[in-house]
């Protein structure tokens, strides 16, 4: 088995080099990260210039953009070889509900998706502990389950791990994504040039994060396996919708303009 791993936190990350050392043994591994941290970037591809690849101690390699870049870089051009499969973490902080729009992480698993490659996202929900090596554990019993997963096209598994050793695990759990309350404010301040800059303000609390939900399973020391896939359409909105575009048709054309 040939797996990919990349990441958003950049190539130096704990958690990179922890889920590296946790599947060692599993198969052949191959490593493309960005160079730096890219959290939030989502699925940002980049496309205004050309990309830098460069090399690592232990077989790693970087890129100089994206961790959608470095997918889709070790996918369609980096390596001779097709991958069976892309792993994508470990990320320093938690990808619950809502922060999958944002995350990175995500972004390099869905990215190994659309190129027609099974694919995990991987974080651990840091509370301080940086238990990274029970969230490879974790990522390592589900690559080695005897019977394969098929989860559908464009469908990737997103994967939170409590902060807690092994042994502190209550087990896995499938879960739906739960959705955050409205981010805290912006953080303003000034720099030395006397320049206005703010931070973005920290993600917001769950407010829809009871039974079922991601933030429920690791809040009860459960790992949290959700099913995403990229299909953004509100399936159930399509009849109401349907018919009100039809209403509109039928008074436009009332009025002799189609």
């Amino acid at each position: 088995m040939r797996i990919l791993l990349s990441n958003d936190d950049g190539v130096h990350s704990p958690g990179l080099k922890a889920l590296y050392d946790g599947l060692e043994g599993l198969g052949e591994l191959h490593v493309v990260a960005p160079d730096r941290d890219h959290s939030g970037a989502s699925n940002a591809l980049t496309l205004n210039r050309p990309l830098t690849v460069e090399d690592h101690a232990g077989g790693f390699q970087s890129v100089d953009g994206t961790p959608t870049d470095c997918v889709h870089l070790a996918v369609n051009g980096l390596f001779d070889q097709p991958f069976d499969r892309v792993v994508s973490g470990i990320n320093t902080h938690a990808n619950l509900g809502d922060d999958i729009i944002y995350s990175g992480t995500v972004a390099a698993a869905t990215e190994g998706r659309h190129l027609g490659l099974p694919a995990i996202a991987v974080s651990l929900v840091n509370e301080g502990h940086f238990h990274y090596e029970t969230a490879a554990r974790v990522i390592r019993v589900l690559l080695e389950g005897t019977a394969p997963m098929t989860l559908g096209p464009r469908c990737i598994l997103n994967v939170n791990v409590p902060d807690v050793s092994w042994d502190e695990l209550a087990g896995f759990r499938v879960t739906r994504l739960g959705h955050r309350g409205r981010a805290e404010g912006a953080v303003p301040m000034t720099c030395p040039r006397g320049k206005a800059r703010y931070w973005i303000g920290a993600a917001g609390k769950g407010s829809d994060a009871g039974e079922g939900t991601d933030f429920q399973a690791v809040r009860d020391h459960f790992v949290s396996i959700t099913p995403v896939h990229v299909d953004m359409t509100r399936h159930e909105a399509l009849p109401s919708l349907q018919d009100w575009v039809e209403r509109l048709n039928h008074g436009v054309q009332d009025e002799g303009s189609l």
